[in-house]
């Protein structure tokens, strides 16, 4: 099933076809596919003419989420049945201190991981020992033209590199991760190759990063490979204090301005103890999650890729601790797919 699906994964990836050929290939693969809702914003844009800024409004149509396939449905791995009835087309949870895993679904896959990248783009920047009180600034080449995401970061605006780091992680700013890609030694294209290499010393075979940010569907990674990356991040305290932050006030132009968590488990009433997580969406990967917490006493790592809707990476995290909780007096069990039974994780 696995193989079957990276291989149509990578024929995705390669093509240029239009929505209807999604279309065809949803209804290939035995999947209702519904028409997507779009909706028009005008979007501002700042754009050079001539060396000197100029003002633009363009038009736009979004489509929602919940009404465009993504690369996991057209793979069919929303076909992929579990006793959690998770809405996560990829899960995986396994124990942090020994790498048993735990549930595991469709954890081999390939696919896109959307600002799941930033955590990669964190590890980076930690490790390679850059100055994190440098002023850096944000320019138009930060902006996205890809998909056109919104920022609260306007071109000119600067920060430290410790504060692009902390809202890349916490609030998921796209153009603060950019930015901390461009200021590498080398530029963009050397910390994108330093990603790479570091997903290659960590195992993570399944891995690929063409960015900073997560806004291009090529980067992709497996749960597998995303639990590693989980692991060796968790050994960074900065990483696990700017990803859990709920809220924080950073210095912007000089100026004090609040921040806010694109996680909602990481609030103080959750109920959850997390260590270290990083959300993700593009249409083309669904909702995505990866965390380090305690369950019971016990550290695990959990990754979700690929949930449809809102709500549904939360609701299916917390149907996961509750599973794990119920769990506690047989923890060694394994459940993956429809089946159960105790199983090894090797590779971490």
């Amino acid at each position: 099933m696995n193989k079957l699906a990276i291989g149509l994964l990578v024929s995705l990836f390669c093509a240029t076809g239009s929505m209807g050929s999604a279309q065809a290939a949803t209804k290939k693969a035995g999947m209702r596919y519904a028409a997507p809702a779009a909706k028009t914003q005008v979007v501002k844009r700042v754009v050079k003419t001539r060396g000197k800024n100029k003002v633009v409004y363009q038009r736009v149509t979004k489509v929602a989420d919940f009404g465009r396939p993504t690369m996991g449905d057209l793979a069919g791995l929303n076909l992929v049945r579990d006793p959690l009835d998770l809405k996560s087309n990829v899960a995986l949870v396994l124990d942090q201190a020994n790498s048993e895993v735990l549930f595991e679904k469709n954890a081999g896959v390939a696919l896109p991981i959307a600002s799941i990248t930033k955590m990669m783009t964190g590890l980076v920047v930690v490790e390679s020992g850059q100055d994190l009180d440098e002023v850096l600034t944000v320019t138009d080449e930060d902006v996205d033209r890809e998909k056109f995401s919104s920022s609260r970061l306007k071109v000119g605006d600067r920060l430290t590199r410790r504060n692009m780091l902390h809202i890349a992680l916490m609030s998921s700013e796209n153009r603060a991760a950019s930015a901390l890609g461009r200021n590498y030694p080398g530029g963009l294209p050397a910390f994108v190759a330093a990603m790479n290499a570091k997903a290659q010393e960590l195992g993570m075979n399944d891995t690929r990063y063409v960015d900073s940010s997560g806004l291009s569907k090529m980067n992709v990674a497996s749960a597998r490979d995303l639990a590693k990356l989980v692991q060796a991040s968790y050994e960074h305290p900065i990483l696990r204090e700017f990803s859990t932050d709920p809220k924080a006030v950073v210095e912007n132009n000089g100026r004090p301005v609040t921040f806010g968590t694109t996680n909602r488990l990481v609030a103080p009433n959750s109920g959850w103890e997390i260590g270290l997580q990083k959300t993700g969406f593009i249409n083309e990967a669904g909702r995505c999650l990866i965390m380090q917490a305690m369950v019971e006493g016990r550290a695990v790592i959990m990754v979700l890729l690929d949930a449809k809707g809102a709500a549904a990476r939360v609701a299916d995290a917390n149907r996961m601790k509750k599973w794990l909780t119920a769990l506690k007096p047989t923890f060694g069990d394994t459940v993956s797919g429809a089946s159960s039974g105790a199983q090894a994780y090797s590779g971490m």
